[in-house]
């Protein structure tokens, strides 16, 4: 009881945010193109956090007895099918189809979180990189940590490199591993502040497996930027978004090993970026080819919505009702000669 009326509460607070007219209306002009029909009811879901939901990633590392059996009684269920190519026994992801959201665990330092709150969706670029105990993992854009968290539910890496390249994020990023990962595992984990830009010359050829979690438009946040002269400066700064995008983009291929893979991942819907950047690092890079992963779009399409008509190496999560995750774009490359 005290546990809805706490989700009651949050949600209203939630409500109570506004949508930022500005971006609306650019959003509105640009999907409305590119999505076609299925921007509707996307912007019903997206403006309106009454409908969100959150997943619990389960920590290996910290057992809490009871917690699946509590959470099997709230009506959440295993979001990911056993029939899945790639799902870790270790890797436990629970959501339901009721929106709200379940209490978050403060940060205590020497005492490790038992789950992770996500949008299930930003799971499926962890899914996809396939990542295989002693293999050397970089991920790129690593802040808040959520997707290196999940990295280590899967598998135990020989190395794992977490970047971040902004002072504070990168901050949050460490706490966020700190709170996750016990002491033994994080000797296996360097951390950098690096520009993700000069990666690939520092270590060419290094990596097995690559994340690029790319800075992009958040559309999810930026529907409630609450100053409308940061939501303008944001918007014209959108279009170089792709630029930077690239950039980070050919650095990981640098780094990756041929024969090593590498998974690019936003949170926008936005066709620039993330199709036309995958198409012009295919274009311009002979060293990389596209990796078919519409087998596991199929897998999981009890959860998720799919944009049809995207080509096989690629999959965009739409948000929709009980369904609310997303946006999630995601596209894998594989490594075949020296770049």
């Amino acid at each position: 009881f005290f546990l809805s009326l706490k989700l009651e509460k949050r949600t209203k607070g939630k409500l109570q945010k506004q949508v930022c007219q500005v971006v609306l209306d650019h959003f509105e002009k640009q999907y409305t193109a590119e999505l076609g029909d299925a921007w509707s009811s996307v912007r019903d879901v997206l403006t309106s956090p009454w409908y969100w939901q959150h997943a619990l990633l389960l920590n290996r590392f910290s057992q809490s007895p009871g917690l699946e059996s509590s959470l099997a009684e709230q009506g959440y269920h295993p979001a990911f099918p056993a029939a899945l190519p790639y799902l870790p026994a270790a890797f436990r992801c629970f959501s339901r189809t009721a929106p709200g959201r379940f209490p978050a665990h403060k940060h205590q330092p020497g005492s490790l979180k038992h789950y992770y709150l996500l949008n299930a969706a930003s799971l499926l670029p962890v899914l996809a990189l396939e990542v295989k105990d002693g293999e050397r993992v970089l991920d790129l854009c690593a802040a808040p940590g959520g997707k290196s968290v999940a990295i280590l539910q899967c598998a135990c890496p020989g190395h794992l490199h977490c970047n971040e390249y902004d002072h504070l994020r990168s901050r949050w990023l460490e706490q966020t591993i700190e709170s996750f990962i016990p002491d033994p595992l994080r000797s296996l984990i360097m951390f950098s502040k690096l520009d993700g830009r000069q990666i690939g010359d520092l270590w060419p050829e290094f990596y097995d497996k690559v994340l690029v979690d790319a800075p992009c438009s958040n559309d999810r946040s930026w529907l409630f930027s609450a100053d409308p002269q940061q939501a303008v400066l944001r918007l014209m700064q959108r279009k170089e978004l792709s630029s930077l995008q690239c950039q980070l983009l050919r650095s990981a291929v640098k780094a990756l090993r041929p024969g090593g893979s590498l998974v690019y991942s936003t949170c926008t819907l936005s066709k620039a970026e993330n199709s036309d950047v995958i198409s012009l690092i295919l274009d311009s890079c002979s060293s990389v080819v596209p990796v078919d992963i519409s087998g596991m779009a199929r897998h999981v399409s009890q959860e998720f919505t799919f944009l049809s008509g995207t080509q096989q190496h690629e999959l965009l999560v739409l948000p929709e009702k009980g369904r609310a995750w997303g946006p999630m774009y995601v596209a894998k490359l594989k490594k075949v000669s020296s770049s």
